[in-house]
């Protein structure tokens, strides 16, 4: 496997901060639970937002606590595949995932203190 790839489907750049500043990190739990979202589906997920760095996080309005500021959240689109459906998935998989409900994506995390579960639709 290519150094870049961090999964069968997945590169390390998809999970990159959008600002630019090179942070990349990807929690190996979360990759396996998108990995998993591709496999299960079988059609691409696009990681619309992986790793944020504080600036960038704090830039977009993110959460002050995020997880994507410790490289342990995604939020993901499957393609046509609704959110709901994947969503409900994943907690039915993962049931200590810790999930977004969106009307265009489903965020997962693997946060510590989770799970979390939470409706912005």
């Amino acid at each position: 496997m290519d150094i870049s790839q961090v999964s069968p489907h997945f590169r390390r750049a998809e999970f990159a901060c959008h600002c630019g500043c090179g942070f990349d990190t990807v929690d190996v739990s979360t990759l396996a639970i998108v990995q998993a979202v591709r496999d299960h589906f079988g059609v691409p997920v696009t990681i619309n937002s992986g790793c944020r760095c504080p600036e960038h996080n704090r830039a977009i309005g993110g959460a002050t606590h995020s997880q994507h500021v410790l490289g342990r959240a995604a939020d993901i689109a499957v393609q046509g595949v609704s959110p709901d459906t994947v969503h409900d998935w994943i907690a039915s998989k993962y049931p200590s995932a810790s999930l977004g409900r969106y009307r265009t994506f489903t965020h997962v995390d693997t946060r510590t203190s989770g799970p979390a579960r939470w409706d912005m639709r």
